[in-house]
């Protein structure tokens, strides 16, 4: 039974936004693969980091989706999207 989650992506900016809208991409791309139905993408923006990571990124841009897939599906795309690198956190978080 699919369930209803929160999707928040913190993605780095490497200086620019160019690339940004295929990282989007392929994260939505790779939860349709899964089985999930999207309902919202919505496009946060550039936020600066209160410190500076690991990496020395001070900022990155967070984008926030909402959508209804199978608990096991959420796994799946989380252990997907940590090979890449551009993606620098995922969280989820189940709402209903």
């Amino acid at each position: 039974m699919k369930r209803k989650y929160e999707g928040v992506y913190v993605l780095k900016m490497k200086g620019q936004e160019e690339g940004i809208d295929d990282l989007v991409s392929s994260i939505t791309t790779e939860l349709e693969a899964q089985g999930a139905d999207l309902e919202m993408v919505d496009r946060l923006g550039r936020k600066e980091f209160a410190n500076e990571n690991h990496a020395k990124q001070k900022a990155g841009y967070y984008v926030q989706l909402h959508f209804n897939i199978e608990p096991a599906g959420v796994d799946q795309v989380e252990t997907k999207l940590k090979l890449n690198e551009n993606i620098m956190l995922q969280h989820y978080r189940r709402l209903g």
